[in-house]
């Protein structure tokens, strides 16, 4: 769905104040209130004009959720707009959350060897488990 609406201008938003509803959002994902994060991301969705950030944050909580589908559908339009390994790793997780065994390990082997060694860690850890 294209945004048609600047929801930030109507309410008279300054980016300031959606950064402050920002920070609140994260305060709710380092508390483990998903549910509630989720809430505040899909509202900055409509207020920040799909913000990468946002993108990619929501896209982690509706996998931690379990919701692969929309997960995925975010973390390609966060990739759409930032290459990132997170993103892909993540993107990874929902493709083999969906039953796409074989594009999950595509995605990972892309993660493997990049520069951020934690990642390219979990990223091998996961090709080992797509292999199970």
């Amino acid at each position: 769905m294209e945004k048609t609406t600047n929801f930030s201008k109507i309410l008279n938003w300054s980016e300031e104040n959606i950064e402050d509803l920002r920070y609140v959002a994260y305060t709710y994902i380092k508390a483990g209130k998903y549910d509630f994060a989720t809430l505040f991301f899909e509202a900055l969705l409509l207020l920040s004009n799909e913000n990468s950030y946002d993108l990619k944050t929501l896209g982690a909580l509706y996998l931690q959720q379990g919701d692969n589908f929309r997960a995925l559908e975010l973390l390609d339009k966060a990739l759409k707009k930032e290459k990132d390994y997170t993103i892909m790793l993540n993107r990874a997780k929902a493709l083999l959350g969906l039953g796409y065994k074989k594009q999950a390990a595509m995605q990972a082997q892309a993660v493997v060897g990049c520069e951020e060694e934690k990642l390219s860690d979990q990223a091998a850890a996961f090709l080992r488990q797509c292999a199970i």
